[in-house]
């Protein structure tokens, strides 16, 4: 089973972050990677046992081992699989980095979402 990674299109924010995620990822040759748009196939989001809201709010990545990863989790996910890009994964992993940017992250993508909602891109 190849790498999934859940996004939502609906919030430009988010689909103009996938969509240069997708293309780093792809220039670089990984290509074993499924971009699943909740937006436009909200049934995917059982997938990852979550509601289709929370998967609207923060990215999913579950990988070849069916092990999920969210939130920022979900972006060094996706960076350590980047060339160009691990140096990242690696910062973000850093014992005091990693819990502040989870919670910057969680901080804004939950004030993303709501901006979302009150424009009605879903």
């Amino acid at each position: 089973m190849p790498t999934k990674v859940y996004y939502n299109s609906a919030c430009p924010v988010c689909n103009a972050g996938i969509k240069d995620q997708r293309q780093r990822m792809e220039k670089c040759g990984v290509n074993d990677i499924e971009w699943v748009d909740v937006h436009s196939n909200p049934a995917a989001a059982a997938e990852v046992n979550n509601s289709l809201e929370q998967v609207r709010e923060r990215l999913h990545v579950k990988n070849d081992s069916s092990e999920l990863n969210v939130g920022i989790d979900a972006f060094i996910a996706l960076w350590q699989r980047t060339p160009g890009q691990r140096w990242l994964a690696q910062l973000f992993q850093l014992p005091i980095i990693r819990p502040l940017a989870r919670i910057a992250y969680n901080g804004f993508a939950r004030l993303l979402y709501l901006w979302n909602r009150a424009l009605k891109h879903w």
